[in-house]
């Protein structure tokens, strides 16, 4: 497995390291730590977690936990948060990751959180998201964002995405059909990929009340419901559109298996709240396992020791769930 290690000035190795001290107890898994060594090596060192980081110099050496870093030098030593160094080193081993899974070198890869805003900043214009970065590099536009978590109760929410970075005033124009019926398809696959017994989906409305009937917007009528009788028609136990208020909690009871939001904090709001330590990004639809953690480089508590690992132990525990049912 891959863990590309994100912005070295937020929280991502911190993270990557406490969840990797926690799953070595029992896991045999073998992982590639994508990033700077020298950062690695040091943070491990102030943590306690005394993990022994092996340099990386080929797939038949003995180890555990392997380092490589795609840079030919180091980053310096104490980067501010955002620096524009961390951010270009993030995208740098964002893509060698990606790169080693298209050439069927890596199982899957897990990615720790970078900040958009500080990769902009640094010169990658078009950078959008890494859902969109890593779909860009494997050739292809059909993918989709499922977020995933459960409360301490076991019980889960798991939410696909219609559209995802786009500003509320543009949804209703940036939604389609295709977009929702992609949605509802993978939503199903990946229903299927965890195992689970059945592959019930539910798809959200766009407006309040699910429209009513075309009195408030008639976005469900000429967009959400042929998606949803398409889908049916391929055989996909599918319902709705539903209006969301209600098909949250509905779906939090068990109801159905994966809901299809329309638009990014409709689906994401309910599913943190119940969720938020124990949420996972999984992009469907690549042609490589990809997970990470639902959080930011909360640069804020970077370096101090105070970083919560359990979204990192989750997206680590679910690419390799995947990665066995895979196999």
């Amino acid at each position: 497995m891959g863990i590309s290690l994100g912005d070295v000035t937020g929280i991502g190795p911190e993270v990557t390291l406490k969840a990797l001290a926690a799953e070595s107890l029992s896991d045999a898994t073998r992982y590639l730590l994508i990033g700077d060594a020298v950062h690695l090596r040091q943070l491990n060192q102030k943590l306690g977690l005394n993990l022994l980081l092996h340099d990386f110099t080929g797939f038949n050496a003995p180890g555990h936990f392997f380092v490589s870093n795609p840079l030919a030098e180091p980053l310096p030593a104490g980067l501010p948060p955002g620096s524009p160094g961390a951010a270009r080193a993030a995208v740098a081993w964002l893509r060698a990751g990606a790169q080693r899974c298209l050439r069927g070198e890596l199982g899957a890869l897990v990615t720790a959180p970078v900040n958009k805003e500080s990769i902009i900043r640094a010169g990658e214009k078009n950078f959008v998201g890494q859902t969109e970065f890593l779909s860009g590099l494997a050739g292809t536009d059909r993918t989709i964002m499922m977020l995933l978590g459960h409360d301490d109760r076991d019980r889960w929410l798991r939410v696909a995405l219609a559209t995802t970075h786009v500003p509320i005033r543009l949804v209703a124009e940036k939604l389609s059909r295709e977009k929702i019926e992609l949605a509802i398809d993978l939503a199903g696959q990946a229903c299927r990929d965890l195992g689970l017994p059945r592959a019930r989906v539910a798809v959200c409305g766009l407006n309040p009340h699910a429209g009513e009937g075309g009195k408030i917007g008639d976005e469900e009528i000429t967009t959400v419901i042929p998606a949803v009788v398409a889908a049916r028609r391929k055989g996909l136990d599918v319902t709705g559109p539903l209006a969301a208020d209600a098909l949250f909690y509905y779906a939090f009871r068990g109801e159905f298996d994966a809901v299809v939001a329309m638009y990014h904090d409709q689906g994401l709001a309910p599913l943190k709240m119940i969720g938020f330590e124990s949420g996972i990004n999984w992009t469907l639809g690549l042609p490589f396992i990809r997970t990470s953690p639902d959080h930011g480089t909360a640069y804020d508590i970077a370096g101090q020791n105070k970083a919560n690992a359990s979204s990192m132990t989750a997206a680590i525990r679910l690419a390799k769930q995947l990665m066995q049912n895979r196999h």
